[in-house]
């Protein structure tokens, strides 16, 4: 379940026009890393969403507890596109109220989803401050030099605080929208080299991590796929991250010889993305979650979804986009992989932005789609160099219950990497799927370790891992390995994927949202005991047995997977 987020209203009495406003969101100074640059221009536009309160949200999670429930006589009846429409559409009141206060200013907005729940307008900035009592400046990230317009508070009419959950962009930190502004967990790649002839050299699983090393590893099938069950995958991309068609092929001829190297992906483009075939523009993160989704799932459909910097969501980069526009399809993939987050940590986001964005997680998840992130390169600080020492961990983003985070593991036999981010969420309550889990870890280490430095009712992550380091792929026609939890995140949702298909042969639904059966076949898994993901001035948190925030409850074990659901 995730907590309820009550009004951060502090402030009372304040008024717009005679009308009663209280404090909606605030930030209590500007975030690390973003300076005061100056007031912001009142005539310069900003492109504003609202995320409205569903209408029926409470009856959304119950439907969703219930088909994600192994336990459950509803287990695995996802909902439909009409059912979600349903349920997250606002009430009549909401809609009329919110658009009758922006018709007061002269806005005239527009619904952004087909249900209705967040809507969109442009509005000048001076607008903006009168409207929202809010003082919009322009600060600056230091480490980019990238400049945003924001305000540190905002407040909404008294009787409109219950029907909004969100305005943005308002205090979140920054857009995440390029590539500098990514994080991409795999971009720790060391030199490349001409493709061999053969996959001599790469017989070591130590020293090299093929397709051939996961399929032996963790018992992944290598069958081509003949069945057409409809079992997909959607591979997302941002900030101009190029997948390269020509990498692909090179990459199955000499790892999948068995596939044919005309077996590629499709390209799906969104906020007027581009996807350059030129070897140049190839990106290290494209390639890498292309090659190890089509080159481990047998010949699954992959779509490869591009969102462009044209995103209409300014906080979030088109993470918020890429969710919404995969809701508006009849038929979404049915597994989606990310290897992309805010920058920085959790905090980037303000907490109703990360609560509304996470209800569009739930939306999607309870199609029947699962929805995997890779945790981040950063161990308990999140993103490598994360600036923590003698503070309190930094958790990583996202850290939404209805995500399936996935951290890294390293070597054979397998340990917990070092870089794989995993902790605890500063904003999310420990689901009930995971709570027995967190306890027995939390027994293990005792009340002292880093006392002080995490959330210890926070949600856990990891949920799973996967191998994370020394993965082989081809970038700009040669070979080379790359490191990082967006190296485990494909490789994870083509395993989910590979079930799928088996699933559907089999008359059964997909996985769909899977946490809550993770944590209820923790046998599934192989359950990783050595390791720590440092950071923060420490060693990081120990990968212990049974659930840990290094590896999560473990890395996938393909025939102890297809047993607990029934398929063997």
């Amino acid at each position: 379940m995730l907590v309820s987020l009550a009004s951060t209203a502090v402030t009372y009495g304040a008024s717009v026009s005679g009308r009663a406003m209280s404090i909606h969101d605030r930030r209590a100074a500007v975030p690390k890393g973003y300076s005061l640059v100056d007031v912001a221009d009142s005539n310069s536009v900003i492109q504003m969403r609202i995320s409205l309160t569903m209408g029926n949200r409470t009856g959304l999670e119950n439907a969703l507890n219930k088909a994600s429930n192994p336990d459950s006589e509803s287990y695995g009846q996802w909902l439909s596109q009409e059912d979600i429409q349903y349920h997250a559409a606002p009430s009549r009141e909401a809609l009329r109220s919110v658009h009758k206060w922006l018709s007061s200013y002269n806005i005239d907005s527009k619904s952004a989803t087909a249900s209705g729940d967040w809507i969109k307008f442009s509005i000048p900035v001076g607008t903006a401050n009168t409207m929202l009592n809010a003082n919009y400046n322009v600060y600056e990230h230091t480490a980019s030099g990238k400049q945003f317009t924001r305000t540190l508070e905002y407040s909404v009419p008294d009787d409109l605080q219950e029907h909004i959950r969100a305005i943005h962009p308002t205090t979140s930190s920054g857009s995440y929208g390029t590539s500098g502004d990514l994080k991409k967990a795999s971009s720790s790649s060391t030199s490349s080299a001409e493709v061999p002839t053969s996959t001599s050299d790469f017989s070591n699983c130590n020293n090299t991590v093929t397709p051939a090393c996961l399929q032996k590893l963790y018992g992944i099938p290598s069958t081509l796929v003949s069945s057409k069950t409809n079992s997909t995958i959607g591979v997302s991309a941002f900030g101009g991250q190029d997948a390269n068609k020509a990498d692909l092929a090179i990459f199955l001829k000499l790892f999948r010889p068995d596939m044919s190297s005309n077996t590629t992906f499709v390209t799906q483009l969104l906020d007027d993305a581009t996807n350059s075939q030129n070897i140049s523009d190839a990106g290290l993160e494209a390639n890498l979650d292309t090659q190890y989704t089509v080159g481990i799932a047998n010949g699954i459909p992959t779509t490869f979804v591009d969102i462009g910097n044209d995103n209409h969501d300014g906080d979030d980069g088109g993470f918020l986009d890429i969710v919404n526009d995969l809701l508006a399809e009849t038929n979404p993939p049915l597994v989606l992989t990310t290897s992309y987050g805010v920058a920085a940590d959790e905090s980037g986001l303000s907490k109703s932005l990360t609560f509304a964005m996470c209800d569009a997680f739930m939306k999607l998840t309870a199609r029947g789609v699962s929805i995997l992130y890779a945790t981040g390169d950063g161990g308990v600080a999140s993103s490598p160099g994360g600036k923590c020492d003698d503070e309190p961990f930094l958790a990583a983003w996202p850290t939404c219950p209805y995500a399936t985070l996935v951290g890294a593991t390293a070597n054979i036999p397998e340990k917990g990497a070092d870089l794989s981010a995993g902790g605890f969420s500063n904003y999310f309550d420990q689901p009930s799927w995971q709570q027995k889990a967190v306890a027995t870890y939390l027994d293990a280490i005792g009340d002292d370790l880093y006392k002080g430095r995490f959330n210890r009712s926070g949600r856990g992550y990891p949920d799973v891992s996967a191998q994370g380091d020394k993965i082989q792929i081809i970038q700009s026609g040669e070979v080379g390995p790359v490191a990082g939890t967006s190296a485990s995140s494909p490789i994870f949702a083509s395993v989910v994927a590979l079930l799928n298909d088996e699933l559907l042969s089999n008359g059964k639904p997909p996985l769909g949202f899977m946490n809550p059966w993770i944590y209820a076949h923790p046998e599934a898994f192989y359950d990783i005991t050595n390791g720590h993901n440092p950071g923060c001035g420490t060693a990081g948190f120990p990968a212990l047995k049974g659930w840990d925030p290094v590896t999560g409850v473990g890395s996938p074990n393909y025939q102890a997977m297809r047993k607990a659901l029934g398929l063997s």
